[in-house]
């Protein structure tokens, strides 16, 4: 398995490290939820704690231990450690080939799926089409699940009024099973918004 930190990261690890008493430590590193909406998780833990399935990075100064499930997700993937005035924290950023297969993969299926998207093919694309959106499923997680807007609503100021007033409302009225629906869109890179 490949993972990468730079060396602020690297820095980081160490330090919260060196503030442990109870002697070696080993860096978690697991990621849950949608290809397209990742939860990391790091959380420093006593080498001891290495689970069966554990795969062991050896970085040196510390060791990184990734649960089996999250191998595949973190395989190629970036630690830094990023720090701005307003917050200061690790940052991972996947390898780009995982993401590109992970999209690549025909999409979300099962009876939810189909359900969703009928939703969003007969009610809710056709009422955004005239301001030049469309809204896709990409991803479900159990009874979660992810959209990405295009076209008109990407970058719109009024995404997440449609959002919440509308995909939600609708979606939420034909298929009561969805619990959640997390917006995926990179809304800071849309070039066409309806409303600007």
């Amino acid at each position: 398995m490949k993972l990468s930190f730079t060396d602020r990261a690297r820095e980081m690890v160490v330090s919260f490290m060196d503030m442990e008493e109870d002697g070696p430590q080993a860096l978690r590193l697991a990621v849950e939820g949608s290809p397209f909406a990742p939860n990391y998780e790091l959380t420093l833990v006593e080498s001891a704690s290495r689970g069966e399935s554990d795969i062991e990075v050896d970085l040196g100064a510390f060791t990184v231990l990734v649960d089996e499930s999250s191998v595949k997700r973190l395989d190629g993937a970036n630690v830094d450690f990023i720090e701005t005035i307003q917050e200061s924290g690790f940052q991972i950023t996947p390898d780009p080939d995982a993401v590109k297969e992970a999209m690549d993969s025909g999409g979300p299926g099962g009876k939810l799926a189909e359900r969703v998207t009928h939703v969003l093919d007969t009610e809710i694309n056709p009422a955004i089409a005239a301001h030049g959106g469309v809204i896709n499923l990409i991803d479900v997680q159990g009874t979660e699940i992810f959209i990405e807007m295009a076209g008109g609503c990407q970058g719109c100021a009024m995404s997440r009024m449609t959002l919440r007033q509308g995909v939600e409302r609708m979606v939420s009225q034909s298929v009561p099973e969805v619990t959640a629906i997390h917006d995926v869109t990179d809304h800071a890179s849309g070039d066409n918004p309806y409303f600007t």
